[in-house]
């Protein structure tokens, strides 16, 4: 099991490294046993109630869904519900509050937007994270201090101690230097590309990309195949682009679409170049995102609610929505329907696409991603370069770990380090039995392993590890994805129902989900008549 989880290069490793000890945990995660019940055509339509009328039913309260009901609620539209599944909202950006402080248990960051990205701009805003400005000034927005990764932002465990940044520079040959430098240079070349129209090649949301045929043939190789073809050959270079990949995306550079990779490095890189947009975080991580929205949901936020049938009409959408808690099922007549759930739930979920499959929903396909909390009761040794924001291990099919007191300038006692493993195989259907074979023990064994190789005596310092499956925690985008018919498609409303969730830009960014989700309640907006 321990040889599954780490692959090849840490497997000896682990065995070496058994823990002395039952860790304390459990594993959390998404409700299998009951989302799985929606997969098992459970869609019982009956219901002792009449049904309730709501204008906007909006189904899933990850990023997404909630982005579309903080939307809706700005423009005036209150009649509306969110349904969850799940006892917390969020998705992927939840966050756990029983440690020294709250953690992310998935996305954790948001890098600062421009300002021409008007919706995230807005909610910064109103959560309170930029510094103030004038009525029309046009001054450069500003995040808050608290909400800046304070510096030292990332580290580098390489040759047996930890060193500053990302890249592994110790070492490395003229040579290597050269292929960065150009490589640096390429992508910021990249990044101040634009189309006739004045469009920028990548900035972020991706849906204010251009679509030129020149930047989507980027599309059609994979991240591997661009550095071959431009004549990269560092070994360097490469662990460094393929970190880029696993970290955004859970993919290898042999599975990433070339153009996803380059939007990585471009996107966020301001207009007249320079360095990359400086990143927010919060100790809780893309939480306090989370957190901000639902409150603004406030009651029509339901959790507990499986959403079992979606069925279109000419004049409004029937849903039936099972409460987890009482098993009991309950009937609604929303006017317009939001799904913000990945693709691959619709053809278990909207009636019409059950009996037919769209065949561009087969274009879908989800990455699996482990997730853990490790809690600490002090700091273990660390050699070299001082504990960072992000801990990146260089020989390791993790992505290393996020410190959640970073931020709150605590830089010893008792912390909580989030530890991020995708699953690259690019069999994803692979992974994800493996991911849910694995138990308790086997994922503790794994991480010590992995993690103890930079830290001495880490066991005696963790007092518990609770992990996260996240069995389809992104879209993965693969040569063609981006810029294929299907994905258009899939954005496109079905009479009354309509569509939002970061899958559609093929990217599983907050970003993305913010921008779907207010294009999906501005959709129904626009039919409406509304401001």
């Amino acid at each position: 099991m321990l040889g599954l989880l780490l692959g090849a290069p840490l497997a000896a490793e682990a065995c070496r490294y058994l823990p002395r000890r039952t860790i304390d945990g459990e594993i959390r995660g998404a409700s299998m046993s009951v989302g799985h019940r929606l997969r098992d055509a459970f869609v019982e339509t009956t219901a002792a109630e009449p049904a309730t009328h709501v204008s906007v039913a909006i189904i899933g309260a990850g990023p997404s869904g909630l982005s579309a009901a903080w939307r809706l609620e700005r423009r005036g539209e209150r009649d509306y519900v969110v349904f969850e599944l799940e006892s917390v909202a969020g998705g992927s950006s939840t966050y756990g509050t029983d440690g020294v402080v709250p953690y992310p248990c998935g996305a954790h960051y948001v890098p600062m937007p421009g300002s021409d990205d008007t919706p995230l701009v807005a909610l910064l805003d109103e959560m309170g994270q930029l510094e103030p400005r004038a009525a029309g000034s046009t001054d450069e927005l500003r995040a808050i201090e608290t909400a800046l990764i304070r510096e030292p932002e990332e580290r580098l465990f390489f040759d047996g101690a930890w060193r500053p940044g990302l890249y592994p520079s110790d070492g490395a040959s003229p040579a290597d230097l050269a292929e960065l430098t150009r490589f640096t240079q390429e992508m910021d070349g990249w990044a101040r590309r634009r189309d006739a129209s004045g469009k920028r090649a990548f900035t972020v949301p991706s849906s204010r990309c251009s679509t030129d045929a020149e930047f989507l043939e980027l599309d059609r190789i994979s991240a591997s195949a661009y550095l071959a073809r431009r004549g990269y050959r560092s070994a360097r270079l490469g662990w460094y682009v393929d970190y880029a990949c696993r970290d955004d995306y859970g993919m290898s550079c042999e599975t990433t679409s070339a153009w996803a990779m380059i939007f990585y490095f471009a996107a966020r890189i301001p207009d007249a170049g320079g360095e990359s947009a400086p990143f927010l975080t919060w100790p809780e991580g893309n939480g306090r995102l989370v957190r901000h929205l639902s409150r603004s949901a406030g009651q029509r936020l339901v959790t507990g609610r499986l959403v079992t049938d979606v069925v279109p009409r000419d004049d409004g959408v029937e849903l039936a929505v099972f409460d987890v808690k009482t098993s009991r099922l309950v009937r609604y007549v929303a006017d317009h329907v939001i799904v913000a759930t990945p693709k691959f739930v619709l053809p278990h979920l909207v009636r019409p696409f059950r009996e037919r499959p769209p065949e561009h929903l087969s274009h879908f396909t989800y990455g699996s991603w482990m997730v853990a909390n490790v809690h600490l009761r002090g700091r273990p040794r660390s050699p070299g370069f001082p504990f960072a924001w992000d801990n990146v291990l260089h020989d390791s099919p993790s992505l290393g770990y996020v410190v959640a007191t970073h931020q709150t300038l605590v830089d010893t006692g008792p912390t909580v380090w989030t530890y991020y493993q995708p699953f690259i195989d690019a069999d994803p259907r692979a992974a994800r039995e493996r991911l849910a074979a694995a138990d308790h023990a086997g994922f503790c064994d794994a991480i010590l392993a992995d993690l103890g190789r930079a830290h001495e005596r880490l066991e005696s310092f963790v007092e518990r590890i609770d992990v996260w499956r996240w069995g389809h925690a992104m879209i993965r985008p693969v040569p063609g994805f981006f810029s294929s018919v299907e994905r258009r498609r899939a954005a496109e409303p079905y009479g009354r129902v309509h569509f939002a969730h970061s899958d559609l830009s093929g990217l599983a960014l907050f970003e993305e989900a913010l921008d779907h989700g207010v294009r999906a309640a501005d959709e129904i907006l626009s039919l409406r008549g509304g401001p």
